[in-house]
């Protein structure tokens, strides 16, 4: 059975990454060939975190910038 784990993600937390993930995969799948489109893929990673709004490293750590 999973553990229910609870928001931990505030919302200018969740705003931020939200802006920096689609701003990296908008740099992924612009046509501009570098050699780091990659890097725009780890863009994912902060989107879902802030539209989820759970962080599975803030759980480990302990970390809650949600608030009361």
């Amino acid at each position: 059975m999973l553990a229910k784990t609870s928001a931990n993600v505030g919302l200018l937390d969740r705003s931020i990454r939200t802006l920096v993930g689609l701003g990296l995969i908008g740099f992924a799948v612009s046509g501009d060939r570098t050699g780091y489109e990659w890097l725009g893929w780890v863009g994912v990673i902060p989107l879902v975190t802030g539209l989820v709004g759970i962080c599975p490293i803030y759980s480990l750590f302990g970390i809650n910038t949600r608030g009361v």
